[in-house]
């Protein structure tokens, strides 16, 4: 058993979960993945397998059919599929987005319709806020959807879509006219159904085609296009026009704990990666792990390694306990992030020249850390979210 990244407090029920998870990783997904990653192809096999193993409704209520597990096993679900490739989390991270969004806010007849078929993977979720214009500001979307009586239509360019050629669901952020002051009372969250696959995938919705991305490759990331799209007024998450911010800001939180796992995940295998060959790798007549200068890396990369881990862990309790935990998930976020980058750097220096070759896994994972100080709000975003935090709940009295 690995010393590192260990949960205190987990139920046998997670535990077992987690064993089965682990023995899937690497058996399944560390051996194929650089050949997939190498040749963009979505991990089709891959994805069975999670599906078969239930992963697909891992948080997602008996009731409706899934596991009803808490977003603490999620998180830690991630973080070794991450460990195994980042881009089979992305697989499942939009989805358990959505699936948390309709289960959270979904009115009784979109939780009955949805969430058993998004437990057994039939229905599979993508998440879109971001537009070609912006990113983290989210209340200046473009996107509009005017009513017409039961009926919206409409009308924008979507952006960064993971998963949005293979979803066949997408749990889309516009722009209502609510009459409210505030920007972001006026929007709203739509739940459009669409085929799989690329192209017009709904009268007046396409998906143009894949993004090349320097990582995170065979998961599809995507635009879309609505243009006159047409949709009825029962699909919007939770019969609520005007909400959509919370909601979505609600996906955001449980994603952030998300990002912070895979970045767990990712610098996890980067330091098993490094203390390996450093225990082979030999120069001037010992291994390179037995010179102060590597052993003292090695002891700096584990301690972030840990440091996340923890980090990450109780932002997840946190959310699962009903408390609000903007502040550490932003920080879980923040550090999970930026320790990862700088742990794969130092992995990536412990392998000298053969890190640079594709025939190495860690090349993978320095073109995919970099991803995860971006996605789900980059570190600045999360500076802002949790020094606003902290002023609030340290209000001087002065």
């Amino acid at each position: 058993m690995a010393r590192l990244a260990q949960t205190a407090g987990l139920t046998d029920v997670q535990k077992e979960i987690l064993s089965t998870v682990k023995d899937f990783v690497d058996k399944e997904i560390i051996p194929n993945a650089q050949a997939l990653e190498h040749a963009d192809e979505y991990p089709k096999d891959i994805v069975e397998g999670m599906k078969e193993m239930g992963l697909f409704g891992l948080t997602i209520p008996e009731e409706y059919g899934g596991l009803g597990e808490s977003l603490l096993t999620y998180a830690l679900v991630v973080e070794q599929i991450a460990r195994g490739w980042m881009s089979v989390s992305g697989v499942i991270n939009t989805h358990f987005i959505v699936a948390h969004m309709v289960k959270q806010h979904g009115t009784d007849a979109q939780k009955q319709h949805y969430l058993p078929k998004m437990a057994a993977g039939e229905i599979r979720g993508s998440f879109s806020m971001s537009e070609p214009d912006l990113g983290s500001d989210v209340a200046a979307i473009k996107t509009r959807a005017k009513k017409d009586g039961d009926t919206y239509t409409i009308d924008g360019a979507k952006m960064w879509l993971t998963n949005g050629g293979s979803s066949n669901l997408i749990a889309l952020l516009a722009r209502t006219d609510e009459g409210a002051e505030k920007p972001h009372q006026n929007l709203t969250t739509f739940l459009v159904d669409k085929t799989e696959g690329f192209g017009e995938v709904a009268p007046g919705l396409t998906i143009p085609g894949k993004i090349d991305k320097m990582g995170y490759k065979g998961v599809d990331t995507t635009e879309a296009v609505f243009d006159g799209f047409r949709i009825g007024a029962d699909k919007v998450l939770g019969e609520a026009p005007g909400k959509g911010f919370s909601y979505m800001m609600d996906g955001v939180e449980v994603g952030r704990v998300n990002v912070a796992a895979r970045a767990c995940g990712i610098a996890i295998r980067a330091f098993e990666l490094a203390v390996e060959y450093a225990q082979q790798r030999k120069t001037f007549g010992k291994a390179i792990a037995d010179h102060q200068a590597i052993a003292f890396k090695l002891a700096e990369m584990a301690t972030k390694v840990e440091a996340a881990h923890l980090m990450m862990v109780n932002a997840a309790r946190l959310k699962d306990s009903g408390a609000r935990n903007d502040v550490e998930a932003g920080m879980a976020k923040l550090i999970a992030s930026e320790y990862c980058a700088e742990v794969t750097q130092e992995a990536f220096r412990i392998h000298g020249g053969y890190g640079y070759s594709k025939e190495y896994e860690i090349e993978r994972l320095m073109r995919e850390a970099p991803f995860l100080l971006i996605g789900e709000g980059t570190s600045e975003i999360q500076k802002t979210i949790i020094s606003r935090g902290l002023l609030r709940e340290y209000k001087s009295r002065g």
